[in-house]
């Protein structure tokens, strides 16, 4: 064991009251940061896993088609000339299946479904509400969604072998008083469809839980009066996080308009990383009272310990064993309030991710959730690393620059 270390230890615990008080502020500055940004990330990571099991990762919607403005040649007469002037949206996709097969080259895409999507009035015995039809090839549609597992009433399969079967939503449902088995009409351009209640499905996201109802594609097709194409193209993906970068490159190659859901959701992201630094922000303070504690704990160790200082300089040690010394104080108060910090930090976000909290609105849930990223706990850590660390330099080069002369004259500063 290194004798500035031993030094360090002995100067240390001979405040106990400064050290404890040093030692709480870094452990609850650690733990809480851990629990906050595990919180919140949790929440975000949740509102993700959401986003993507309804709307997929990429959405691809309009043909673009470059256009055109003619303008006079200089000089006049007859000739012209044209230029290219922005871009021009077709809406939907006119052939779907080029697209499908173009779109599973791309190595990152796990699956690709085809969509016809029209607005249309529900009808039950008690009463009519307006919803989107969404017509689907099912096994298209669960590789590109969390379909099959927000079913609540009923079963996937009986949708599957029933041609003019529906799934609707919980919000709607409940609202049209419908229940499995139930029958109900859906209206659309002058035309009208009885169908069916196979099942029932709840994402948690109430505007599609009370608008959204899913058919077999060639039912849809019937009901709003399109024999061919596709309102858009929903996409999955391997890696989510890629899906900007694939969004433009497919873009590009296709010739299509095409969203990734970081777009498509940006507000409620931004929301979610206000949050998260917000949080940051507060709980850091716990890590700033800590190097303050540090700061006035080394200071008055500084005053009470000079003639010690005095001594240790007689007998060789140079300015930089005496700067180790009080570093090394601040090291074991840093890295026992990280340890236990750390531990404090899982402890309690482990018991927060037990509260009952029950959300339904942008996601369902019915607790808190939490994340377990190790960038998380390195980030605490890190914080009051640099915090602690700095608050201690001020107090050790003081100690350092005491001369043994000054001392014993009562000149040291």
């Amino acid at each position: 064991m290194s004798p500035n270390f031993r030094i360090g230890f002995r100067f240390l615990t001979a405040k106990k009251r400064a050290m404890f008080m040093s030692l709480s502020c870094t452990i609850l500055g650690v733990g809480l940061f851990i629990v906050t940004q595990a919180t919140t990330s949790g929440f975000e990571d949740f509102f993700t896993k959401t986003i993507l099991g309804i709307h997929g990762a990429i959405r691809i919607e309009d043909k673009i088609q470059d256009t055109m403005r003619s303008m006079a040649a200089a000089g006049g007469g007859d000739s012209y000339f044209t230029r290219r002037d922005g871009v021009k949206y077709i809406e939907g996709i006119e052939e779907p299946q080029p697209l499908i097969d173009a779109v599973r080259q791309f190595p990152n895409v796990r699956g690709v479904s085809a969509v016809v999507r029209g607005n249309v009035q529900i009808t039950s015995a008690f009463k009519t509400e307006d919803g989107q039809v969404f017509g689907i090839r099912l096994e298209d549609h669960v590789r590109v969604s969390l379909l099959a597992e927000q079913i609540t009433n009923g079963q996937i399969e009986d949708f599957r072998n029933s041609p003019s079967g529906a799934l609707v939503g919980r919000v709607l449902a409940d609202r049209l008083q419908l229940a499995v088995g139930d029958s109900f009409s859906i209206i659309a351009r002058g035309s009208s469809r009885r169908v069916r209640v196979s099942a029932i499905y709840e994402t948690g996201y109430r505007e599609v839980d009370k608008s959204n109802v899913y058919l077999h594609q060639p039912e849809a097709r019937s009901l709003l009066k399109r024999a061919s194409g596709a309102s858009f193209l929903q996409i999955s993906l391997h890696d989510p996080s890629r899906a900007p970068q694939d969004a433009a490159r497919m873009e590009q190659v296709l010739r299509h308009g095409v969203k990734p859901w970081q777009e498509r959701e940006k507000t409620w992201l931004a929301v979610f990383r206000a949050l998260r630094i917000s949080t940051m922000i507060t709980v850091s303070v716990f890590t700033l009272i800590a190097s303050l504690a540090m700061f006035n704990t080394l200071a008055m160790i500084v005053l009470e310990k000079t003639k010690d200082i005095a001594i240790l300089r007689s007998m060789g040690y140079e300015r930089r064993d005496i700067t180790q010394i009080f570093l090394w104080q601040a090291g074991i108060v840093l890295a026992i309030g990280a340890a236990v910090g750390v531990v404090f930090g899982a402890g309690v976000t482990w018991l927060v991710g037990q509260v009952p909290l029950p959300v339904n609105g942008i996601f369902k849930t019915e607790h808190f959730i939490v994340t377990w990223e190790p960038s998380h706990y390195v980030g605490a850590v890190a914080t009051a690393v640099v915090m602690v660390m700095i608050a201690s330099l001020i107090p050790a080069r003081r100690a350092a620059r005491l001369e043994p002369g000054d001392i014993v004259r009562g000149t040291a500063q």
